[in-house]
């Protein structure tokens, strides 16, 4: 945005200049800088880890309209990094609670919420009115749908991701560089790269990969300094290193080269490959047996075999009694340990990772074997609310 493009009529109250007085006295911002703040309109994608320090920094700084979609609800889990809730929001939609705390943090701010899942159906309808899109997601569907969106309006996609102990950031932006697609033209089949919920994360991590996206958005706001546009910044958080790739165009890009094939939105589930509301990849034909099944097992003393898959540091976490561990990736050197004459119930934390246990003992001649269902998740729901839940 522009000198040129602001409206004349625009003016910052007393009011607003004491609280933006800290920006107003840099040469960088000034007047001119923070009216061009006070007239940007910024949609985040997602509420959670990196929508919330993305949100509540962009709202402080004053931009004048923020949007936010989301349609999840505040969780226990999410408490360790999503610092835009508070534990008595637990239960609410991210999106009550988050509009609260931005308009305690800046009253002056508009905010728009969607709560939707955002598809193919209104992505383009929710950026149209947007100048810039800033993606916190966290699935890979999700991404290509807001990179795809992004590209057909000529909209910048301020993007960042995180996974344990690592993060990344870049802008994609098809008008004046290279796109997702131009870097990940694939996505990785399902179930490869593990998510936050099943791989963690450090809960100061989107902390810091969401500021680092409010200040990009900042930047392009007020025309100020060196963007990510053609560069994706990779964050290591336990050596404390940054380092620099530098992105090229790709004249192939099917959304953004020189012939294009992509022109429309399309079926994101489909296109990575995922089937279904869980996304869970556990194979068809697996036997299984439920929470409350295996307890009438228990209570019977019928014999039976039960494995836990997990790891280690989660098995400290959590176990079912009389549970013996053996961990997923040790599964096949291992197999030795069980006889394949016992009934065997394999679990993890939701059913997927034994689910693959399952599959692998069964090709290897092992018949009398089940997958607990939902995993000690669920035994936790439906048997034991003792067990904690993770």
């Amino acid at each position: 945005m522009s000198a040129a493009t602001l409206n004349s009529t625009a003016q910052l109250s007393k009011d607003e200049i004491l609280r933006y007085s800290r920006h107003l006295i840099m040469p960088e911002v000034g007047m001119e800088g923070q009216l061009k703040l006070k007239q940007a309109k910024v949609l985040c994608i997602g509420a959670g880890g990196l929508g919330s320090p993305l949100a509540l920094y962009l709202g402080a700084a004053g931009v004048g309209r923020l949007g936010m979609v989301d349609f999840d609800v505040v969780d226990f889990t999410n408490l360790q990094r999503q610092v835009i809730h508070g534990t008595s929001d637990v239960g609410r939609a991210k999106l009550d609670s988050a509009k609260d705390t931005l308009l305690e943090i800046n009253p002056n701010v508009e905010i728009q919420t969607y709560e939707t899942r955002l598809s193919s159906d209104n992505a383009l309808d929710l950026f149209r009115d947007y100048d810039i899109v800033a993606d916190g997601t966290d699935n890979f569907p999700t991404r290509y749908l807001v990179n795809d969106a992004c590209v057909l309006l000529g909209k910048p996609n301020v993007y960042a991701s995180i996974f344990r102990f690592e993060g990344q950031a870049s802008i994609f932006y098809a008008d004046k560089g290279p796109c997702y697609r131009c870097l990940y033209p694939e996505p990785p089949p399902p179930g490869l790269v593990p998510s936050c919920a099943e791989g963690g994360v450090l809960g100061v991590l989107p902390g810091i990969m969401g500021c680092i996206q409010a200040m990009e958005v900042i930047k392009l706001i007020l025309g100020r300094g060196d963007s990510l546009i053609g560069r994706l910044l990779l964050f290591d958080a336990l050596g404390m290193k940054f380092r620099e790739l530098k992105l090229r165009k790709n004249p192939d890009c099917p959304v953004c080269g020189t012939n294009r094939t992509i022109t429309k939105l399309i079926d994101y589930e489909q296109f990575c490959g995922i089937r279904g509301e869980e996304h869970t990849p556990v194979q068809t034909g697996i036997p299984e047996i439920t929470p409350v099944e295996l307890k009438k097992k228990m209570d019977a003393n019928e014999p039976f075999v039960l494995i836990d898959v997990r790891e280690p540091h989660e098995y400290q976490i959590c176990r079912i009694p009389g549970s013996k561990l053996i961990p997923l990736g040790e599964v096949p050197k291992r197999m030795n340990e069980l006889d394949s004459a016992d009934e065997i119930v394999v679990h993890c934390k939701s059913g997927m990772r034994s689910a693959k246990a399952v599959d692998l003992l069964m090709k290897s001649g092992f018949l009398k074997i089940h997958n607990l269902k939902g995993g000690i998740l669920a035994w936790s729901d439906q048997v034991d609310p003792a067990v904690p839940k993770y």
